[in-house]
């Protein structure tokens, strides 16, 4: 119980950090809650097609910076399970945020300041998954959702492949999973749309689609 308990604190203060939603923390800057706007997430996405660039990018720092204070400062260095467990609290803080009626984003922006904090080389390769998916497809929801199934696999694939400690393994298996299943449950209405074939896509970054548009 003596090493439970602060444990369990720093998950909850993991939590309280997450909670802290830029896009909603700055909308109420601007007088704008992005939730009654374009797709209604209170994320990246949805702040650059509604408010603008500046505003995105003001919301994606706010976004990867909590989860990173989270881990480093709450969970400590590396891929324990206490840091990928303060990750996960904050990203669960993101989707659901105790300030602001636990509605709030998708959660990919939290996730990838954890991976910053725990394994900027992990964090590079399911970068790398996300952009092979915006070039073939365009679609930011199925790119996050793919990059985020992948993260498990590609933590595999580090530690046999020596660029990831063997201690990491485990927590990064359990962190991948939940936050695989985590994404693809925020993402349900952007595959709902996917299945319609009303799903916008990123034009500039859909290459393969900019390039067939020229044959």
């Amino acid at each position: 119980m003596e090493t439970l308990l602060p444990a369990l604190l720093r998950l909850l203060g993991a939590y309280l950090l997450g909670s802290l939603n830029g896009a909603l923390l700055l909308g109420r800057l601007r007088g704008v809650d992005i939730r009654t706007q374009g797709s209604g997430n209170a994320g990246g996405t949805n702040a650059l097609r509604t408010q603008g660039r500046g505003f995105a990018l003001g919301v994606v720092i706010i976004d990867i910076a909590k989860a990173w204070i989270a881990v480093r400062v709450l969970g400590g260095p590396g891929a324990t399970w206490l840091a990928v467990g303060c990750g996960f609290a904050a990203v669960l803080g993101h989707v659901y945020p105790v300030f602001h009626g636990f509605r709030g984003g998708k959660g990919v922006a939290t996730l990838l300041g954890t991976l910053l904090a725990v394994s900027p080389l992990l964090l590079a390769a399911v970068l790398g998954v996300w952009l092979v998916m915006m070039t073939v497809f365009g679609m930011v929801g199925l790119g996050s959702i793919v990059a985020s199934a992948a993260l498990p696999l590609l933590a595999l694939l580090g530690v046999r492949g020596g660029w990831l400690p063997p201690e990491s393994l485990a927590p990064l298996l359990g962190f991948g999973v939940a936050c695989a299943l985590l994404v693809l449950w925020t993402h349900r209405a952007n595959l709902a749309r996917m299945q319609a074939g009303t799903e916008p896509r990123a034009k500039r970054l859909w290459l393969l689609g900019r390039l067939l548009g020229r044959i």
